[in-house]
């Protein structure tokens, strides 16, 4: 590591002494990712900046016997921040000095790139442009003068292509000019029109009297009026000064038309980035676009834009369970083999009977089966949908369900989250972030957990199989498809009941961008989804089962009366569970599986049958018979299915609610309200049936 340990801080983000820093930045799906991971490679981590709890990855890199560290910030469409991300790359690029920021483009959608370039530009000088993609942008017909572009911009350009590897040497090579302090860089001034000149002329003057600043006094008195309540807070916080208090700047801001102003200064960018553009960019071809335009006017379109989605989650789902069946039994038979290994060493040390019950038959054998069951379908979820999110698809699914969210008084972003809920609650929650509005956001965290995880898949899809659809395949993947979108339509419901009591507000807006379809590279999406989602989601369930496995021991081993601790819980629910069409088996596995939703099927089989562990579902014929002759019937079934569609989240879920709202209010609400909607819902159709 090229740094000591006094010169980090912000959970491994660099310090702002730090040496030979640089900044990433760029629009998303810019291929910004790509450049990072080729860049470093494997040299990177991930860490949060202090009071946030967005990531942002470290890595690092050598060039000429020199070490750069290299950071990720979140992608940014402008420094006029809305969201949580946005607002820590904002702040990275105006208030942390560092050696240079290296701005990645898209170099087929160049002029759009090119807005936040300026931006970026006006704040800072030590900037290097990286136009990525550019083999993507030949093929379409599409040549950039990357000469001409470093002359309008005043910065270099590296033209590159990532994914091959192509022109990451000359982007070594610029940086380290950069970082050395041997290119000198400058950004003509953008022509806002006459009003803004004239206004921003007055606030300079007042500006460069209170100053001196570390940024331009020109990019300051744009900000005071643009009037950015989030960045006036950091501008204070950073030089120790409320600019917007100034007695002298208050009186010149009130006598502006600030909203008028605001408009003519995003327009005077939008078209010096044309004029730009329009010098530097030549299309030999004008239908570089049509693949695109044409995919989309069927992948978009109200009549095949829903069955498309619906079809391809269903595709992912079946994917998922059939294809994590076999590596889950693999693991299932290692880990009992590891068990018989770790029940000798204990006989041989002549451990008491209640120390290997609670390590083995508590600690690991909940922990096995967490990992069995949740490791297999989580490591083929997450990388399928990351290729629907490399593939640009997932944008797609927002514009898709825009219409349905606003409906409901949600954000269109949450349908984004919807998705990564079917795969894990906690991943649902934590993509919340990139909702703006801070009440939407809360209505996406609260209303996630009504969508069923994988963990709660085999769940659901066993009870179908054993009570309703028998042997046929078919008949059970229309019934599973029937609760994914009785789900997603409870959810929206949920949504919407918020929107209109507890979380009353105006619906925001939201600018969407649909990138190009691309081929997904396919290496770099199983890293990102095994690394990033796979082992982060599996680390936090874990940490929940250990104790769990304690407690579901205790439970079922300890004494009272002529029975244990847990069935007379379990007799105790009884009359409760009953009023909705449940017993108390049934409310007892779900109470014990918060830990994790795999292991409610077998903490029921182990309450029926007194087994003191927990039991392997097994043949499906003996499970039909175990629980039929427990009172069965096909109204208990389908109040289970509902109550596991609509309950409490689990624990990794709710702790990670609590880490995004840092509320222990919120997060007893998030899991209070599914449970009593669930409860409703099985109150009614156990009277129906």
């Amino acid at each position: 590591m090229g740094l000591t340990k006094q010169s980090m801080k912000y959970n491994g983000v660099p310090s702002k002494n730090a040496k030979n820093v640089l900044g990433l930045a760029g629009n998303p799906n810019v291929g910004k990712s790509t450049v990072f991971n080729a860049l470093t490679g494997l040299k990177q981590h991930t860490g949060n900046w202090t009071g946030k709890t967005v990531s942002t990855a470290v890595g690092e890199y050598t060039y000429r016997g020199e070490t750069y560290r290299l950071v990720d910030l979140p992608g940014i469409y402008s420094l006029l921040a809305s969201s949580e991300e946005e607002r820590v790359a904002r702040d990275y690029l105006c208030f942390f000095p560092g050696q240079g920021v290296v701005v990645v483009a898209d170099a087929v959608c160049l002029e759009r790139n090119l807005n936040l370039v300026l931006q970026i530009c006006e704040v800072r000088g030590d900037v290097v442009l990286c136009v990525n993609l550019l083999d993507e942008a030949r093929k379409k017909g599409i040549e950039i003068d990357l000469d001409e572009l470093s002359l309008q911009l005043g910065i270099p350009v590296v033209g590159a292509a990532a994914r091959q590897g192509d022109g990451l040497m000359e982007l070594k090579a610029q940086t380290a000019e950069l970082c050395a302090g041997k290119i000198r860089t400058f950004c003509p001034k953008i022509p806002y029109g006459d009003a803004v000149e004239n206004a921003l002329s007055r606030l300079q003057v007042r500006i460069d009297a209170l100053g001196p600043f570390p940024l331009p006094s020109r990019w300051i008195a744009l900000r005071l009026l643009d009037s950015d309540p989030a960045l006036r807070g950091t501008m204070t916080r950073e030089w120790g000064i409320d600019l917007w208090e100034d007695r002298i700047l208050r009186k010149e801001l009130e006598l502006l038309d600030l909203p008028r102003l605001g408009e003519q200064i995003a327009e005077g960018r939008i078209c010096h980035a044309a004029r730009i553009a329009e010098q530097c960019i030549l299309f030999h071809c004008e239908t570089y676009n049509r693949f695109d335009r044409k995919t989309d006017n069927v992948v978009l379109s109200r009549k095949f834009g829903i069955p498309i989605l619906i079809g391809l989650l269903l595709l992912i789902f079946w994917l998922t369970v059939q294809g994590a069946n076999l590596p889950s039994q693999w693991l299932s038979n290692l880990f009992s083999a590891g068990g018989t290994w770790l029940s000798g060493l204990f006989s041989a040390w002549n451990a008491p009977g209640w120390l290997s019950g609670i390590l083995l038959d508590g600690v690991y054998r909940t922990l096995t089966w967490v990992v069995a069951v949740m490791l297999p379908p989580m490591a083929i979820f997450f990388p399928l949908f990351t290729l629907l999110e490399d593939l640009g698809y997932l944008p797609r699914v927002a514009f898709i369900m825009d219409p349905l969210c606003r409906h409901a008084g949600a954000h269109g972003k949450q349908a984004l989250t919807t998705c990564m809920g079917f795969g894990c609650n906690a991943c649902g929650v934590i993509g919340c972030r990139i909702i703006d509005s801070p009440r939407e956001r809360l209505i996406g965290i609260l209303t996630n957990s009504f969508i069923p995880c994988n963990g709660r898949f085999p769940f659901l899809l066993t009870l179908i199989t054993v009570f309703f659809a028998g042997e046929n395949s078919f008949a059970a993947a229309l019934l599973l498809t029937a609760c994914i979108l009785f789900a997603v339509s409870i959810s929206l419901l949920a949504s919407k009941f918020l929107s209109v009591t507890l979380l009353k507000g105006v619906p925001s807006s939201f600018s969407l961008e649909l990138p190009p379809y691309r081929v997904p590279q396919v290496g770099q999406v199983l890293v990102r989804s095994v690394l990033d989602r796979t082992l982060f989601v599996l680390g936090r369930a874990v940490l929940s089962a250990a104790p769990a496995g304690v407690l579901i021991w205790l439970m079922a081993n300890v004494p009272v009366g002529d029975g244990t601790l847990l069935s007379l819980c379990t007799l105790a629910l009884d009359p409760i569970a009953a009023v909705f069409g449940l017993d108390g088996v049934i409310l007892m596995a779900f109470l014990l599986g918060f830990p994790a939703n795999e292991i409610v099927l077998p903490l029921m089989l182990m309450g029926y049958l007194s087994t003191g562990t927990m039991v392997e579902a097994g043949d499906l014929t003996v499970l039909s018979q175990v629980l039929t002759d427990n009172g069965w019937t096909w109204v208990t079934a389908a109040c289970c299915i509902v109550f596991s569609v609509c309950h409490f989240p689990c624990a990794t879920t709710c702790r990670t609610i609590y880490k995004e709202t840092g509320s222990l209010k919120k997060t007893l609400f998030a899991m209070a309200f599914p449970t009593a909607v669930g409860l409703l819902l099985c109150f009614l159709l156990a009277r129906l049936g």
